[in-house]
């Protein structure tokens, strides 16, 4: 009887032991249905892909002062989609001079020549850690995937670092055959110049120490870097914006009071551009469709 009753407390607690592990353990990403959009948000804490019915972007030919940095992501893009060698990018640089906006323009401009075998999937910063997941999911679909994360850094003490290394190169797989991973920082090296100097001042072996962290912007192969625009790069965006959107200005007009908005942000880039084309929109009873 007492051997009966240590079963039934033994069988009891395995079945509570049991489910602890199913409550820790990741839940396995649901099947998505890629053909249902163009581009998709990866969810990492439920592990799921979130359509995108509209991708806020705006055409590749409206994006001025950054031919050469164009030109390259989007010659590196068409030769991933047509299954040939092609890097991993990371665009770095100058805040609101349109990395973002060039990421998804370049994916609009190639997934409209390959009748949307491309699809754009957006991973944010705080699920970096969950990319090997992300990446599983994408490696049995059908398609060519770009997995793009926007703003992306790490502070000290931030190890999820080590997954986006793994999979970009250094792990035993690597990244799948069919995804390429995009990233925009405001950082070349993906972290603040202050925590590469403390790695550097308290170790044994100052060029060690800092080599994981800074050798994982050395895993893209295809850095662009976007500067300061200059007046006229400014101007010229603002013009292109204008004439695209049909905004009856006079040019003379349109100049001085273009240059008066990015005096008063004490700015000029891409993202004040639009603004002030926001805004002259807004004045000129004009409504802004973005592609």
């Amino acid at each position: 009887m007492a051997d009966g009753a240590q079963e039934a407390d033994l069988a009891a607690l395995l079945a509570r032991v049991a489910d602890a592990l199913e409550r820790l353990a990741p839940a396995a990403p649901k099947t998505a249905n890629f053909k249902l959009a163009d581009a998709f948000v990866w969810q990492g804490a439920g592990s799921f892909f979130e359509p995108v019915a509209r991708v806020n972007r705006v055409p590749l030919a409206l994006l001025t002062g950054i031919d050469l940095a164009a030109g390259q992501l989007l010659a590196n893009t068409e030769r991933f989609q047509r299954g040939l060698p092609a890097n991993n990018a990371l665009l770095w640089g100058a805040r609101g001079m349109g990395k973002s906006s060039l990421v998804k323009a370049v994916h609009a401009e190639v997934s409209a020549q390959s009748s949307g075998g491309l699809k754009l999937v957006e991973i944010h910063r705080e699920d970096i850690a969950t990319l090997p997941a992300c990446l599983a999911a994408l490696k049995a679909a059908p398609f060519r995937f770009i997995v793009f994360c926007d703003d992306l850094s790490f502070d000290k003490d931030d190890t999820s670092y080590k997954s986006l290394k793994a999979v970009l190169e250094g792990g035993v797989e690597g990244r799948p055959q069919n995804v390429l991973f995009y990233a925009t920082s405001n950082r070349r090296h993906l972290m603040p110049r202050e925590m590469v100097e403390n790695e550097r001042s308290t170790a044994i072996n100052p060029a060690e120490a800092v080599e994981e962290k800074v050798s994982l912007s050395d895993r893209f192969g295809l850095w662009l870097g976007f500067h300061n625009c200059t007046q006229d790069q400014y101007l010229g965006m603002v013009r292109d914006y204008a004439r695209f959107y049909g905004l009856d200005v006079e040019p003379a007009e349109l100049e001085r009071d273009a240059l008066e908005w990015s005096a008063t942000r004490g700015a000029r880039s891409g993202r004040v551009a639009w603004q002030y084309i926001q805004d002259l929109a807004g004045r000129l009873g004009v409504t802004l469709d973005r592609v």
